[in-house]
């Protein structure tokens, strides 16, 4: 990789690319908790776990989800859904002690209630369906989603009491006041329709939320992938009965354009954006499309505001593809679909490249 294309706001950027017999392969789900690593290797149908940050380009993990076997790759292990098999894994999160994964296109979220300690070890509890055995969107085709049900979730986040869930096929956030112990539990709340049963939606709802955040001070950030756009609310709790009070990459709610139907980017436009993540003050924006990040040192007052600095591109009119392409991806991120910032590290997950690219940002968020 050529680091230079990080850009100056990133130092001592490295690579980190899983097994060395087994690689990752288009990893769309990144989280770092008590220093422990997560990964989701989605494209492989497992979840990684590391116990502490590896240091090295290659490392075995020391726990492996998902599978079976250690060189195991198949949706489902290769079987039947159960209770130790993920198909097409994408969200984590995790507080060292609990684990919870979006474990997509079985249409359901799973929950370790004590951190996995060997391989293709069982989950506690599954959400969205009625057990482990158990995988169609809404419990059948057709169905109208409930309270108890999920369609495609791809993102997860919990403040270690409650639980959020991007419900991304449903259209809507699912949130739980305390994270369930029982399978196929309610959720006590919906983020974007008027019922737990409506599947319509206006421009100014999550049309097709693909991750959660929430900072300590209780903001909340939905990656509003299918409008490119983040959706922010100063408060969490408004989020239930009113619309979000600023908009990231684009002017008002009416307007959903890639790159704001610009022939290129520019510093307040975005292009299939699957992430965000809160870090100290501000927010760094996963514009996934595009190939970047953007960064903003506060969280925007009003819509449509320009970024202030930009990780992964050279300036903020380049795309995805550009001279440094021609010859392959590799020299610089290509469609990261996650992010996570913690103290002074970022963690990408460089899906594009089937890697993961740990930098220092300890001095990021500086004028």
């Amino acid at each position: 990789m050529n680091y230079k294309t990080l850009g100056n706001k990133v130092k001592n950027a490295r690579l980190f690319k899983g097994s060395k017999e087994n690689p990752f392969l288009a990893p769309r789900g990144i989280f770092v908790a008590n220093n422990m690593l997560f990964v989701s290797d989605t494209a492989r149908n497992r979840v990684f776990i590391w116990h502490t940050i590896p240091t090295t380009e290659f490392q075995d993990p020391d726990v492996i989800l998902g599978q079976i076997e250690v060189d195991g790759i198949g949706r489902n292990a290769g079987g039947e859904v159960s209770e130790s098999t993920l198909l097409y894994p994408s969200g984590i999160w995790s507080d060292g002690k609990k684990l919870i994964v979006a474990d997509a296109w079985n249409h359901r979220v799973l929950i370790w209630h004590t951190m996995p300690t060997k391989n293709a070890q069982p989950a506690d509890v599954v959400l969205g369906q009625k057990d482990f055995n158990k995988n169609l969107p809404n419990g059948a085709i057709g169905n109208d989603p409930t309270s108890q049900t999920l369609n495609w979730p791809y993102g997860v986040f919990s403040d270690g009491k409650s639980l959020w869930i991007a419900d991304t096929g449903n259209r809507r956030v699912l949130f739980y006041k305390e994270i369930p112990n029982e399978n196929f539990a309610k959720a006590d709340k919906v983020i974007g329709k008027s019922s737990f049963t409506s599947r319509d939606y206006e421009n100014n709802d999550p049309i097709w939320p693909y991750s959660i955040k929430i900072n300590k001070k209780g903001n909340l950030a939905i990656a509003d992938t299918q409008f490119y756009r983040i959706l922010i609310w100063n408060d969490k709790n408004d989020a239930f009965t009113k619309s979000a009070d600023i908009i990231i990459g684009q002017e008002n709610f009416n307007n959903a354009g890639q790159n704001q139907f610009r022939l290129s980017p520019e510093s307040n436009t975005l292009n299939w954006t699957y992430d965000a993540c809160f870090y100290k003050d501000g927010i760094l924006v996963n514009d996934t499309g595009n190939s970047r990040i953007l960064g903003f040192h506060k969280i925007p007052t009003k819509n449509n505001e320009n970024a202030d600095f930009l990780i992964g591109r050279e300036n903020f009119n380049t795309s995805s593809d550009f001279k440094g392409n021609l010859l392959g991806t590799k020299s610089a991120i290509y469609w990261p679909f996650s992010i996570y910032a913690v103290r002074e590290t970022l963690f990408i997950a460089d899906t594009g490249n089937h890697r993961i690219v740990i930098c220092d940002i300890k001095n990021i968020l500086e004028l």
